[in-house]
This record gives C-alpha cells, structure tokens and sequence, in this order.
C-alpha cells in the first residue's frame, strides 16, 4: 500500500510541476472565455451587419412600404431602370444583390419565379428576411384574390400559451426543461474530455517509461499492478486539481469582470430603458422567478455527487485501458488501431444523449444505455437532471463497478506481460495470449 501512495505521489507530483501543465492551467480560464467573448462578438456583428439590396417589382403587387428599412436591411427600388440596368448597377454599387420579382397575374407562378441575382453567396439571414416580406405579402394579395375577410381572419388569430404546473398546483416552467438540457450536456461533455484529455496522458506517460527503459528499474520495486494504479489515480488527482482551479479561476474572472464593468448581477434590468422594454421586463419576471425557483429546486448537491461518482468511476475504467495500450505498444503511432474501440462508446453515448435523451430521457433507448458501463458515466448524467429512480442509479453503478474491477483485472494481466514487451508489433490475438498468461 506505500509504495502504491508513493507511486501516486509521484506521478502527480510529475504532473502538477510540468511547466505546460502550471501554464495551461492558469491560462485555459483566460483563454476560454475570450473564445466565448470573441465567438459572441462575432455572432454579434454578423446579426447586426446592415444590408443594402435593390429590387425591381415588375409584378405591381408590392409596394414602398413593403419594402421599409430594417435594422439589417435597407432597400433600393431600381424598378424603373429595368431588370439589365438594375442588375449593372446592384453588381458596380455596395448592394449584396438584386431582388426581381417577375410579371405575372398568378401570384403562385409570380411566388415561383422570384430571383436574387448576387455576386457572392448571399447570407442566409438575408434571404430569409426577404422570404418572409415576400411571403407576408403574396399571402395577403392571394386572400384578397379568394376574396377573404383580412380583418376578420386576423381576429380569428388565436396564440396559445400552456401553462405548466405539478399535480399540487406548483407552477413551473418551459425554460426549465432547457436548463436540465445543459447541465446534462455540460456534465456529460466534461466527462468524455477528461476521458480523452487524461487517459491519453496516462498511455503516454506508460509509453515514455516503457520506452526510456525505467519502467525495468521500477517494476524490480513495484508490482505492475501497482504501477499502473499509481499512474492512473495519479493522473486523475492531477486532473481534478486542474478542474478545481479552472472553477475558482473562472468564477475570480466572472465577479471580477463584472465588477470592473459595473455590471450589478443582482439585478433584473437597466435604467433609462423606453417603456415598452421595461413592461416586457416587469412580464418576464414571473417567468424568471419560476425558473430561479425550480433551478434551486433541482437536486443539484446529488447531481453532484453523482457527477463525482460516474466522473471516477468513468475514468478509472478508460485509463486502465488506456494504460494496457501504453503496456502493449513501442510508441504512440501503434496505439492507434486500438483506439477506435475506445472512443466508439464514448460517441456513442454523446449520440445517444442528443438522439434521445433530449427527446425522451425516461424511454427505453436512454434507459438501457444509462445502464451500460462504457455508456453509463455519459448517458446517466445526462439524464439525472431530468429525475432518474433511486434504483435504476444504483444498478447503473453497481454495474459500472463490477465492470472496472473486471476490466482492471484483464487490463493488468495486459500490462504485466506487455511493459517489458520490445520490438514486437502487437494485435488482438496476441493480447488474447498474453490475457490467458
């Protein structure tokens, strides 16, 4: 058990005074949110880009208050110069295209021959913006040809909005259902990274030892076992300890920002707002409160803990096999045709978690996947946010156990042929051999 804890040490000791991994650790935080800050910059600007289009309305049906600038467009009626005139002077200006809308009596065949003529692809945010005037419009003169009452159909226009509540009259609501999205998607994604990020770093660090020659000196100390268990629990103490720093980082930089920019978190909207603002802010509250009240609502301390729980658990049972690859291989370039059957359950528990767990959390699919060990640790946490029965937790677990203790012991059996293993080209039928060693 000592020389277990010193193999620990060690390696976390490695890990945590590596130059790259200090950097990393205080720049990642740094580095993520100004990822998000630039990816929203930009999705700004490119919502609030303003285009400039021309039209030519042969067909009459429109006219200049159909076509009124927008916070994203703006309009130019080159009708009288012609569509060949217009089409020379829309591609020689700024103008992002020309919009024609053809002459012709049927508004359906008028609908069908619409063109935008570009020099460029136009966006899509464009286009649709001048499908829905076009639509709006060809619509209205179509009910008017069919001789229907506008003013009558539109006071016939119901919106429903269904209220959500429990049995005891609780309300709740719709956003709600997102939230439990992202905390599923969130805690799965970081699973599988953690996965990915240190379990490679556990088959590397296996590799450098095996191929340095050292590993000879440490197993005439040690037994193998031990040595891959330090390496594994080692890795994820290191691991964890990033995590933990990245979260007390991120939250410094978040309060200290908005501290900086004079953001007040606590409150709800912002002075000096036009009254029609402010009554759509006094309308959201209530749903805001709903959504503030069944957030704390949810189990968030037991989504925790069994975040902790599939987070260990999960990756103790990648890195063991992870570290048998190490064992098995010269260098990193032969690990690859081991991999794939590694990373397939991964994504095929990230899949499972968009297909159906977002769909249908409680059904069939999700619930047998939650249950499968290599799946569990992804697919369970996805669905914990949505209530999950006590019971079917603990089998998942349970089973998730018993296949890490199997899978640790055929992975040990593998490392303990394959550590002192050189200069031989490794496959399935020969890791069969060395399993029944």
């Amino acid at each position: 058990m000592n020389k277990l804890i010193l193999i620990i040490q060690r390696e976390f000791l490695a890990k945590v005074r590596n130059k790259t991994f200090i950097i990393m650790t205080f720049l990642s935080p740094i580095l993520m949110i100004g990822m998000i800050a630039l990816v929203a910059l930009l999705t700004k600007n490119s919502i609030d880009k303003k285009s400039s289009v021309a039209y030519v309305d042969e067909s009459g049906l429109f006219n200049k208050e159909d076509f009124n600038n927008s916070k994203t467009i703006t309009f130019e009626n080159l009708t009288e110069v012609g569509l060949d005139k217009a089409k020379i002077i829309a591609q020689e200006s700024s103008h992002e295209g020309l919009l024609f809308i053809p002459e012709n009596k049927n508004i359906d065949q008028v609908a069908a021959g619409i063109q935008f003529f570009s020099e460029e692809s136009p966006s899509m945010i464009t286009i649709s913006s001048l499908e829905s005037i076009l639509d709006k419009k060809l619509e209205n003169e179509k009910m008017k040809k069919l001789e229907i009452d506008l003013i009558k159909l539109q006071e016939a226009r119901v919106d429903t909005d269904i209220k959500l509540s429990n049995f005891d009259g609780i309300k709740s609501s719709k956003l709600i259902n997102g939230i439990k999205i992202g905390i599923g998607m969130g805690a799965g994604y970081l699973i599988m990274m953690f996965i990915l990020i240190y379990g490679a770093m556990v088959m590397r660090s296996v590799i450098e030892e095996k191929t340095s020659r050292i590993v000879e000196v440490i197993i005439s100390s040690v037994k193998p076992f031990q040595l891959m268990m330090g390496k594994i629990l080692g890795t994820a103490a290191a691991g964890l300890t990033q995590f933990i720093v990245w979260g007390i980082l991120m939250g410094v930089i978040f309060v200290g920002t908005s501290y900086f920019f004079g953001v007040d978190l606590s409150s709800n909207g912002v002075g000096g707002q036009q009254m029609a603002m402010d009554q759509m802010n006094q309308m959201a509250q209530s749903e805001t409160q709903l959504v503030f009240t069944e957030l704390m609502n949810l189990p968030l301390v037991s989504t925790f803990i069994y975040f902790i729980l599939y987070f260990l658990l999960g990756y103790l049972l990648y890195s063991s096999l992870y570290a048998a690859i190490g064992a098995a291989v010269d260098n990193e370039t032969d690990t690859q045709q081991f991999m794939l059957p590694i990373m397939l359950p991964l994504m095929l528990g990230v899949y499972i978690g968009f297909a159906t767990v977002i769909n249908d959390p409680h059904g069939t699919v999700a619930t047998i996947f939650s249950m499968i060990p290599f799946t569990s640790p992804i697919v369970m946490l996805m669905r914990i946010p949505f209530g999950v029965p006590w019971w079917q937790i603990m089998i998942s677990l349970l089973l998730l156990v018993l296949t890490f203790i199997a899978v640790v012991w055929l992975a040990a059996k593998v490392y303990r042929v394959g550590i002192l293993m050189y200069g031989k080209k490794i496959n399935y039928k020969e890791l069969m051999k060395w399993i029944r060693y």
